[in-house]
């Protein structure tokens, strides 16, 4: 396969003007277009003094999201669930200090209204993390199904736990049988195994993050982080392999998903409605941003690019990653950095890389 800045010159500039930066010390990326990989590989630094490499595991953060939100496809598929069934049909516990309406469909479109519940992770146990979400009440004057606000945390515990308890398995060993070995991402990860994580930890990349002007190491390579689930926070592995999630989603959902659930879950659920977590409207399907362009092109947090059609899809991890299929165009992108360098810059970092990838594909 050509280079980088063979096939995506811009795209590698943009990469390296961030290192120069001091935005980021090493970029991963996958790109593919009508079926045929572009980009697999990495740029600049892992860790001081190794390279990142298209093997290098990278934390996604909220990239990951869109992964547990299609095991719950599936089992909605299989008919163990519907998506408009009550979360209290499956936890009941749930059902207390006005939550007890909210479905799982509110959860997936971020209607749902327990946004602020911090559930303790990695501190906490899970069945701790969970006993703290059900105590907690709904947000004082949330509409339930009405008021949109982006859910970074509580709710995917949620929908993690459905997941456990209708499989009678352990969160991540669920979703490596639901979502992750079928398509054969078997270098990821929701949660790894100890074992796993001393066979791999030196492979895991840092992650450094802004903190007054300068770029700090994290924690987050370490083994809780590494080791206990967060489903809507620490999935991570190369990020070709949620390029080729996405490219089974632009496949209609071949060989996983039938057509019809992959429709559903990606096309506008949530339209035109203010997000008070990301201050700005967004559009979302279940469990995934749908292209938002249309409230602002130069100012939509996590999007995906000005030349992206209007039915792309996909999603975003704080401050550092962007993962989205755009359908006309046939086009899967996958981008990490291992730099949180503080949202203004990543906003302006992920729109330059983005909008290159379709300049320098000729999609623009």
């Amino acid at each position: 396969m050509s280079t980088l800045s063979d096939r995506l010159p811009t795209t590698e500039q943009r990469i390296l003007a961030g290192i120069e930066a001091g935005l980021h010390t090493g970029v991963q990326i996958y790109v593919s277009h009508q079926g045929e990989t572009i980009a697999d590989t990495g740029v600049g630094e892992a860790r001081p003094g190794v390279p990142m490499t298209a093997e290098t595991i990278n934390l996604w953060l909220s990239a990951g999201k869109p992964l547990t939100a299609m095991a719950i496809a599936r089992l909605w598929e299989q008919g163990q669930l519907s998506l408009d069934d009550r979360v209290t049909r499956f936890i009941p516990e749930f059902g207390t200090h006005g939550k007890e309406p909210i479905t799982l469909l509110h959860i997936l479109n971020h209607t749902a209204g327990f946004r602020n519940v911090d559930p303790g992770w990695p501190e906490l146990d899970w069945d701790e993390s969970l006993q703290r979400i059900c105590d907690a009440p709904l947000e004082e004057n949330w509409q339930i199904g009405k008021t949109a606000g982006y859910h970074v945390s509580s709710s995917w515990f949620i929908l993690g736990e459905v997941l456990q308890r209708i499989t009678e398995t352990a969160y991540p060993q669920a979703m490596r049988e639901l979502i992750l070995e079928p398509l054969g991402m078997t270098g990821s990860w929701l949660g790894m195994p100890a074992e796993v994580y001393e066979q791999f930890q030196e492979n895991i990349a840092y992650v450094y993050q802004r903190d007054k002007g300068e770029m700090l190491l994290t924690d987050w390579h370490e083994a809780p982080r590494c080791i206990k689930a967060s489903p809507g926070g620490n999935a991570r592995g190369p990020i070709r392999e949620l390029g080729w999630f996405y490219e089974c989603l632009l496949n209609a959902g071949m060989p996983l998903f039938d057509p019809q659930t992959v429709e559903t879950m990606t096309t506008r659920h949530r339209v035109d409605e203010f997000d008070l977590t990301l201050q700005h409207k967004v559009d979302y399907g279940l469990g995934f941003i749908v292209n938002s362009n249309r409230y602002g092109a130069q100012t939509v947090p996590y999007g995906f690019g000005e030349a992206a059609s209007e039915p792309t899809f996909g999603h975003g991890g704080s401050q550092s990653s962007i993962s989205f299929a755009d359908p006309e165009r046939e086009l899967v992108v996958a981008v990490v950095a291992n730099g949180r360098p503080g949202e203004p810059k990543h906003q302006r970092r992920a729109k330059e890389i983005n909008d290159a990838i379709y300049a320098d594909l000729g999609l623009n």
